[in-house]
């Protein structure tokens, strides 16, 4: 049995006019203990909306349509609010992309993180307060006593995306989600948050799900890597077979995109075109429009390709390559 499985999951929203629009369509994943999965696609794929409805935090108007997730076996779609927040915290932590989304700015940091303790933990304040310098000098917060005391406006960017990190690890989570962790941060600091992030999550063994677009992040943590491509998974295997061997258009032209995969007389590579709205999918492959090897009278066109498994374990959702491979 897996940490995590995800079946058949399929999140979306009900129009004023009663049209059905989905965001996430049959999405199926697993995750097993202290495993890195990466969760690579354009923005709008659905990466982010598949976690949110894992975690239970789909706002209104989202909701879940259909589909299974179970951590440690239990079946998370359907539970009831109080056995979601137990969960959330305490097994399940959560890096969001912003921090300043994250963290109350009315509130001393400290204090924010001595709250996620004192939720899932019985110990006085005396102790949450020593756990919270533990927590942000682990982290790399400089002067950690101090800067406990300081509100979030007073952090830098990467400095607030620590704490955020420490808020997450603080109850030793057996999965860490992190949403896009190093967005909006320069080079350096994105280089020392995810050491934060591989140090803090190796101590706990927790697993971690990775989402993210930065195919340089992807090749130096993840172990397995599931592709997304408007609301679907279109390639899913180790981090070696998607280097290495992929063969889905789409995971071949994100690997084309890639500085360094041109001469220096190349211009730098674009898939063309962009990914449809949720409202406007084609009615058959969604990646179809701009794949340059569909063919137009093929079911390329016509029918939504199912992910199949291959023999090596890689899944493909892509009736040509699977052929190919």
């Amino acid at each position: 049995m897996s940490l995590l499985e995800v079946t058949d999951l399929t999140v979306g929203y009900v129009t004023a006019a009663g049209e059905r629009v989905v965001l996430v369509d049959s999405v199926s994943l697993r995750l097993e203990p202290g495993e890195v999965l990466c969760l690579v696609g354009e923005s709008g794929s659905g990466k982010s909306v598949t976690m949110l409805a894992v975690l239970g935090l789909l706002t209104d108007p989202l909701t879940v349509f259909s589909g299974s997730v179970r951590f440690r076996g239990k079946e998370l779609i359907g539970a009831d609010d109080e056995t979601l927040r137990k969960l959330r915290g305490a097994e399940l932590g959560m890096i969001f992309q912003d921090p300043m989304t994250s963290l109350n700015p009315v509130r001393r940091v400290g204090t924010q993180i001595g709250r996620a303790l004192a939720v899932h933990q019985q110990s006085d304040r005396r102790t949450r307060e020593r756990k919270v310098v533990e927590l942000l000098d682990a982290v790399g917060i400089p002067q950690p006593a101090e800067r406990a005391r300081a509100y979030p406006h007073q952090w830098s960017g990467g400095m607030r995306q620590r704490a955020v990190i420490a808020m997450a690890m603080a109850n030793d989570p057996a999965i860490l989600i992190a949403d896009e962790p190093t967005t909006a941060l320069d080079v350096t600091v994105q280089a020392q948050l995810m050491a934060v992030l591989a140090e803090a999550r190796e101590r706990s063994n927790a697993a971690m799900v990775l989402i993210t677009h930065d195919l340089g992040l992807v090749a130096q943590y993840a172990d397995r890597v599931a592709i997304m491509y408007a609301g679907r998974v279109v390639e899913q295997g180790t981090v070696w077979q998607i280097f290495d061997s992929a063969t889905h258009p789409y995971t071949l032209g994100l690997r084309r995109s890639l500085i360094g995969e041109q001469s220096a007389t190349e211009r730098a590579y674009a898939i063309p075109g962009a990914p449809p709205p949720p409202t406007k999918r084609p009615a058959g492959c969604g990646f179809a429009p701009r794949c340059e090897f569909a063919n137009k009278a093929s079911e390329c066109e016509t029918h939504v390709p199912a992910l199949v498994t291959l023999a090596d374990g890689r899944a493909i959702a892509c009736p040509p390559a699977q052929v190919a491979s």
